[in-house]
């Protein structure tokens, strides 16, 4: 006879079960990795940090049991972050800027099959839901600096360059239909802002017309009022039945 099954004291909680170690999966499902930020952007000097950025996919039999992978995993690295594929997918699809960043960096460190086949599918994020995205972001950053100057008696620099950086993004999405993270053209200018090397008034005016030049485009831009969501789907449900026939 088999020894009785303890009962449980309900009082207790019942212990949870862990979650995967997301380190884990960074190494060993990454199919995309590449570098963001001031490097990317042509705007590193001596102190710029390396921001590395990457996508991984979990397979699809690990989202069979109660411990799910996770959506994303910070580090190992100082200054690292990944995506599962679905998270980042979902991101893109609603023109989040730092993973349309990661899906445009000029600075490619790794590409898996299913990572090219991604990066193929850039287009099909673009739409004006990114222009909508880059203009949030732009009005929410303004009031936290106008708060920053009306406490501290100054704004925050580094904070004010990479807001004009973004509306410069946005105007560059409506002139050339794609997400440009090189600004390098605008080297001298945004590091400026960056230093201090302005007034709260040129700043404001240059984002200001900015702001509203983009928004008044945006409905006439060449870009498609949503994202192929149809499309992504088909990318995303054809890697994850490939995954669980392994």
């Amino acid at each position: 006879m088999s020894p009785a099954e303890p009962v449980r004291d309900p009082a207790v909680p019942v212990p949870c079960v862990p979650l995967p170690d997301g380190t884990r999966y960074v190494r060993d499902h990454t199919v995309y990795a590449c570098v963001t930020g001031s490097r990317a952007q042509g705007l590193a000097t001596p102190a710029s940090d390396t921001d590395l950025r990457g996508i991984f996919l979990a397979p699809t039999p690990a989202f069979w049991g109660f411990g799910k992978p996770p959506t994303h995993v910070p580090g190992p690295a100082r200054e690292q972050l990944s995506w599962e594929l679905e998270r980042a997918c979902a991101l893109a699809l609603r023109g989040d800027p730092n993973v349309m960043e990661a899906l445009n960096s000029p600075l490619v460190l790794g590409v898996e099959p299913v990572g090219a086949e991604l990066l193929a599918l850039r287009d099909a994020f673009l739409s004006r839901a990114v222009l909508d995205a880059l203009t949030r972001y732009a009005h929410s950053q303004g009031r936290k600096l106008a708060a920053d100057l009306r406490g501290h008696g100054a704004p925050r620099w580094k904070h004010a360059m990479h807001l004009l950086r973004l509306l410069l993004t946005a105007r560059e999405l409506l002139r050339t239909g794609r997400y440009v993270v090189d600004m390098s053209p605008y080297r001298e200018e945004l590091l400026a802002v960056r230093r201090g090397e302005t007034t709260w008034e040129s700043w404001s005016g240059r984002t200001e017309r900015l702001l509203a030049g983009t928004e008044a485009r945006a409905a006439h831009a060449r870009l498609p009022a949503e994202p192929d969501h149809a499309r992504v789907e088909d990318f995303l449900v054809r890697v994850r039945r490939a995954s669980a026939l392994g």
